[in-house]
């Protein structure tokens, strides 16, 4: 009896204790955390590509003439330089050709001498009567037949002498001269495939080729006419080489060519790029990536990275209602520029972004903003997603 009375009077003691601790708990206040106003400002954008190399002209050196070659010139592989011999034929029968052609326009020339002499005799006999006119019309023509003779052997010198210039090949321009496809002493047909002998590639400027896909031209140009996006004067787009091992090439390239029609085998479009190469250090093939650069959107909102949070609905921020309570709210996020997210829907300019003591959050709970930080300041333009 004793024992029942003890415990009913300890679980008493218990539960009124316990309503002691109740109301003696403090109270939890708003949660403290940081936040910044939303701003909008002009927000510049870049858009990334994969893209390669290519010469800005490309030339095939090719022989004109027929015969031996005697000696490769150049170093394969290497730079050369306008008017630099790149290979040698042998010149010697293309010399005997040119001494030929010059012995037989002497001839004729003096074929051409003794015909216009001939002429001036008959002449003036054939005035006094003492020819026939069809004596003066064999002279006359024996003249100009001779004349004719000597234009077509002046012709033959002149031919020869150029064929004798293009044993001779050098390079039309500067730039870098690939390996040679036919070696020292072989005989070269200029009128069969053996007539190319190599290629030189100008290395300045170098073109920048890369594509578009359709889905993101039509998604740009839409954004252009709602206004939510703004082109570049001119379209005066700037392009940004990227090299393979991430650093970014020194000079800065111009776009130069979009070509009219959709590829049908990728759905994408080329654009072409030139850049400055003045050290070479740029080479045709090789593969980069291309940051086209000049758009920007003219009310462009960026907030830091650390504000963004990931669900499996998608991307979403914490902001302050007009209650001082915490509320989520679903963006849309475009490229990121430095340590900022550029949000294309979602926020507007006004809205009060936490950034700092996410982790304490939840929808409706009561918040204290400490000082908020400056608005956040334009960043360095980085890949669109």
């Amino acid at each position: 009896m004793f024992h029942s009375k003890f415990v009913v009077a300890l679980a008493i003691g218990l539960v009124l204790a316990a309503c002691g601790d109740e109301k003696t708990a403090p109270v939890r206040g708003p949660s403290e955390v940081t936040a910044i106003k939303v701003v909008a400002q002009e927000t510049p954008v870049t858009y990334e590509y994969t893209a390669q190399t290519e010469s800005s002209q490309l030339v095939e050196i090719r022989t004109r003439v027929s015969g031996f070659l005697d000696r490769r010139a150049y170093k394969e592989g290497s730079q050369v330089r306008s008017g630099q011999t790149l290979f040698q034929i042998d010149r010697k029968p293309f010399e005997a050709q040119l001494a030929a052609a010059r012995g037989e326009l002497s001839a004729q020339q003096a074929r051409q001498a003794v015909a216009q002499a001939t002429l001036a005799r008959v002449r003036p006999l054939v005035e006094q009567n003492a020819l026939s006119k069809k004596d003066l019309d064999d002279a006359v023509g024996n003249e100009r037949t001779a004349q004719a003779a000597v234009e077509v052997a002046r012709a033959n010198v002149l031919s020869a002498e150029l064929n004798l210039g293009y044993t001779t090949i050098k390079s039309p321009l500067n730039g870098l001269a690939s390996a040679a496809r036919i070696q020292d002493g072989s005989y070269l047909n200029a009128n069969s495939q053996d007539a190319l002998l190599t290629t030189v590639a100008a290395l300045d400027p170098m073109r920048v080729v890369f594509s578009v896909s359709e889905n993101d031209l039509l998604k740009y140009r839409d954004a252009i006419a709602k206004g939510t996006l703004k082109a570049p004067a001119n379209d005066n787009y700037v392009i940004e080489v990227v090299l393979a091992d991430g650093s970014l090439y020194p000079e800065k390239g111009r776009l130069t060519f979009a070509d009219t029609a959709y590829s049908q085998g990728t759905g994408t479009i080329l654009l072409r790029a030139e850049v400055a190469n003045p050290k070479g250090a740029l080479v045709p093939g090789q593969f980069v990536r291309a940051r086209l650069q000049g758009a920007s959107y003219p009310q462009g909102i960026l907030i830091p990275q650390k504000a963004v949070q990931q669900s499996g609905q998608g991307y979403f921020v914490w902001i302050i209602d007009k209650d001082g309570k915490a509320q989520t709210r679903p963006i849309e996020v475009g490229s990121w520029m430095d340590d900022k997210w550029h949000v294309l829907s979602g926020l507007k300019a006004g809205d009060t972004l936490i950034v700092d003591g996410l982790m304490r959050l939840a929808p409706g709970v009561p918040v204290k903003p400490l000082a908020a930080a400056p608005p956040v300041p334009p960043a360095t333009p980085a890949p669109a997603k």
